[in-house]
């Protein structure tokens, strides 16, 4: 599960999103005083602090975090997370490498899960093996004239893929508090504490811990009877959680 990349492609849409979500929310309050576009415009540009993002991210208002949207690339994920992230359709787009377009005869590489990864090496070996033989049965394919699109059924889960995700910092925030939560795949988790770190690391105040991480970490489980029953710590950042659940992905190689 290692070699899973995480970037925020137009990072300045972050500060954006600060500045559109305390602008909005001061557009409600004083629209008596703004009697011409001069006014509005002086209002915009209005400067304001890193508490008062805090507080604005408080509020039980959710459209003033969404006049901004942020894209992230995600390189190297399987195409088993893009089963699953996709089911985020609310104010989400998605765009991944297509297997019908796509050729991965002899450019196939494929996502370790963590368990296998933290596994002895013959179990390793056996899944790096059965990946490879549906791999192989995929270029035999391709090669007798199948076309890419129907020899992609042959292809595993755990093929790597490329993705992009778009999404207003209110959406972000919710796949974030649900996908980070212990009940989902270790690779769920992975890649989505990675995003949330690149987008905290960017802005601590818009999506700090209390706001943004698990539910539990919020301070109420979602999950009923199907709980963990060992919430994460209110004062943990996204690296903090990585390190403390994932230890052997190395610190800094954004896996």
């Amino acid at each position: 599960m290692n070699r899973i990349e995480t970037k925020i492609l137009n990072c300045s849409a972050v500060s954006e999103a600060e500045k559109a979500m305390v602008f909005a929310a001061r557009l409600t309050q004083r629209g008596h005083l703004i009697h011409n576009m001069k006014d509005l415009i002086r209002l915009y540009h209005q400067s304001f602090t890193n508490d008062t993002i805090r507080d604005m991210g408080r509020l039980p208002h959710p459209a003033i975090q969404k006049f901004a949207v942020i894209t992230v690339a995600v390189v190297g994920a399987s195409r088993r997370f893009l089963s699953q992230i996709t089911r985020h359709q609310n104010e989400v787009k998605f765009m991944s490498a297509s297997l019908q377009y796509s050729n991965y005869s002899g450019e196939a590489d494929f996502v370790q899960p963590y368990e296998i990864l933290a596994a002895p090496a013959p179990i390793q070996k056996l899944y790096k093996k059965s990946c490879q033989a549906d791999m192989d049965a995929y270029e035999h394919l391709c090669k007798g004239g199948i076309s890419h699109d129907s020899a992609g059924y042959l292809t595993p889960q755990g093929l790597r893929n490329v993705l992009l995700i778009s999404a207003t910092p209110y959406q972000w925030k919710h796949m974030i508090g649900q996908r980070s939560c212990r009940r989902n795949t270790d690779e769920m988790r992975i890649v989505i504490l990675n995003i949330w770190k690149d987008l905290y690391d960017l802005s601590p105040s818009l999506f700090l811990p209390e706001l943004t991480g698990p539910f539990c970490q919020r301070g109420k489980c979602m999950e009923g009877k199907m709980s963990c029953k060992h919430p994460v710590a209110q004062s943990l950042t996204p690296a903090d959680i990585l390190l403390q659940d994932y230890p052997l992905l190395k610190e800094g190689d954004n896996s």
